[in-house]
């Protein structure tokens, strides 16, 4: 008589007994590997700067004595290489100590959640600057919106509405930021390099610089020359009268020095020369703002001028 086959049961091992569905999930999706530098992308279009300034360097020496104690994230791409989530400075450190492979974790992922993931793991930054946050902001939204929970046309105030709440007001909950702020940061995208690192820089705020971001890229060229040569940049209420200008048409470099040339706030205090007299000494293409150093300038060689001639008469 043909013995019976015993039917083996499965029993489960002691870190299964001992823990969670959900660390078992994650330990499933955890995987630390050193990867070579040369085989890590960075993320396309990533919003965030990374600079060689004092804190890299207190980073660097930190990775020379400690190595890299929190893992960068990467997910694998289809050529076989990695695209860097999350850990971009830290690449950059790496690169500046001179190690040729950095610790990172590689994650499952799609690219609207590589996306979402990228933006909130850079967020946690002490120092966020306003260009960062725009692209940052925008590229969010982009993914939510690719994810099929929300769409959201950046040219409009209001998204489409999801569960009574549009995307945009998802993101403000998330983010800690209204909605109407992130729609200002997302039109920062509109500005030209230049006039966008002077709102980075400080010299011109988020208002004035949303107002700016509709005029025509190619007028904007026009106003950051104008910018330049008579350093100062516009207030809030020039920056509307130059957006209107512009939708009707009207304004154009000479409009737009006219405008600047207005006294205000944060513009350098300068010499008014009145009469004809005076200003017909001053050559015709030189800005308003440099007529004191042409002045100091005149002084300086008439003063140099009497001083050789004093020389002369004592001799």
């Amino acid at each position: 008589m043909a013995k019976e086959k015993r039917e083996e049961i499965p029993f489960p091992s002691l870190d299964e007994l001992f823990s969670s569905q959900e660390e078992r999930d994650d330990a499933k999706l955890k995987r630390i590997y050193e990867i070579p530098l040369n085989e890590i992308d960075p993320f396309p279009e990533h919003p965030f700067k990374v600079r060689d300034d004092e804190d890299m360097m207190n980073l660097v020496e930190s990775v020379r004595i400690n190595g890299i104690i929190t893992p960068a994230t990467v997910r694998k791409k289809e050529d076989g290489r990695y695209e860097l989530l999350s850990g971009h400075r830290r690449k950059r450190a790496c690169e500046l100590a001179g190690l040729s492979s950095l610790r990172c974790e590689v994650v499952e992922m799609n690219r609207d959640e590589a996306t979402v993931f990228m933006v909130e793991s850079n967020f946690q930054r002490t120092t966020i600057l306003p260009s960062e946050k725009a692209f940052a902001y925008k590229m969010r939204l982009e993914a939510m919106k690719h994810q099929g929970k929300q769409l959201y046309p950046t040219s409009t105030p209001v998204g489409q509405k999801l569960g009574g709440k549009t995307s945009i007001d998802q993101l403000g909950q998330q983010i800690g930021d209204s909605s109407s702020q992130i729609q200002r940061y997302i039109r920062l995208t509109e500005l030209i390099p230049e006039l966008l690192d002077l709102v980075d820089e400080g010299k011109i705020a988020l208002r004035p610089a949303v107002e700016l971001s509709y005029i025509p890229k190619n007028i904007q060229r026009d106003i950051l020359d104008s910018i330049d040569r008579e350093q100062c940049t516009p207030t809030h209420a020039q920056a509307i009268r130059m957006r209107k200008m512009a939708e009707e048409d009207k304004l154009t470099p000479e409009s737009i020095e006219a405008i600047m040339l207005e006294e205000k706030p944060n513009q350098k205090e300068r010499i008014v020369f009145r009469g004809d007299r005076i200003a017909k000494l001053f050559p015709k293409d030189l800005p308003l703002s440099k007529r004191e150093d042409f002045v100091a300038a005149a002084m300086e060689h008439y003063n140099r001028f009497l001083q050789r001639k004093a020389k002369d008469q004592e001799r």
